[in-house]
């Protein structure tokens, strides 16, 4: 199924997935799969053409036929442009990581979604960012991490950075929604977010980036990849 390495890191929102993906990928000079993007892109273009997120079968088309674009920028940084608009900053708000929770739960869209994650797998390497990547989308992976951390660093993590970048934000209100998309995460029917029976947790709640990024080396190296 897979046609290059595969580094995949699962885990919660918040656990830090997207800077140590980011940080591996520019390392390697491998490929990035944001697949919380991917679902995050689907709910606002379900928003932005006016289609309820329980009307499954309507969420599955637009997932399918999405207009995309990744372009990437310096300093580890990518423009996400949805149907020719910059929505790098939109994607990242609480309130669409919320309706993104929503839309991952309908089976057809996450079958939609499939073939254009695995395409993501081309030389030289594909980093994969997400909630099923080992599990579902990428199971023979050589490396697989599930990284998480405690719902209040999390929420903690959150906050922070939505102040560094100038947004206020509520920390108990984050926490709570931290809380509800967990819940939904791993109770959903189709891929419920849990470790690969095959991957190396690591829980981060007392660890810097760079520990982390250290631990992931580590695995890449004991599996000949890097």
């Amino acid at each position: 199924m897979t046609q290059a390495p595969v580094l995949a890191i699962d885990g919660p929102g918040g656990a830090g997935k997207g800077t140590i993906c980011q940080l591996v990928a520019k390392k390697l000079g491998w490929h990035l799969l944001d697949s919380g993007a991917l679902y995050r892109l689907t709910a606002l273009a379900a928003s932005k053409h006016g289609v309820a997120l329980d009307n499954e079968e309507s969420v599955a088309v637009l997932a399918k036929h999405l207009d995309v674009q990744f372009i990437p920028q310096d300093e580890g940084l990518v423009n996400t442009i949805l149907e020719g608009e910059d929505v790098s900053l939109n994607i990242r708000t609480e309130e669409v990581g919320s309706m993104a929770s929503k839309v991952a739960a309908l089976p057809a869209v996450r079958q939609a979604l499939l073939e254009r994650q695995r395409d993501f797998a081309q030389s030289p390497g594909v980093v994969a960012d997400g909630r099923d990547m080992g599990t579902v989308v990428f199971p023979d992976a050589p490396v697989k991490i599930y990284l998480t951390a405690s719902a209040e660093e999390r929420a903690k993590r959150r906050f922070l950075q939505l102040q560094e970048k100038g947004v206020d934000g509520d920390i108990e209100a984050i926490l709570k929604d931290i809380q509800e998309r967990d819940e939904r995460d791993m109770n959903r029917e189709v891929a419920p977010l849990k470790p690969a029976v095959d991957s190396l947790v690591v829980e981060s709640t007392n660890m810097s980036i760079e520990q982390v990024l250290d631990v992931v080396m580590t695995e890449l190296k004991r599996a000949n990849l890097v």
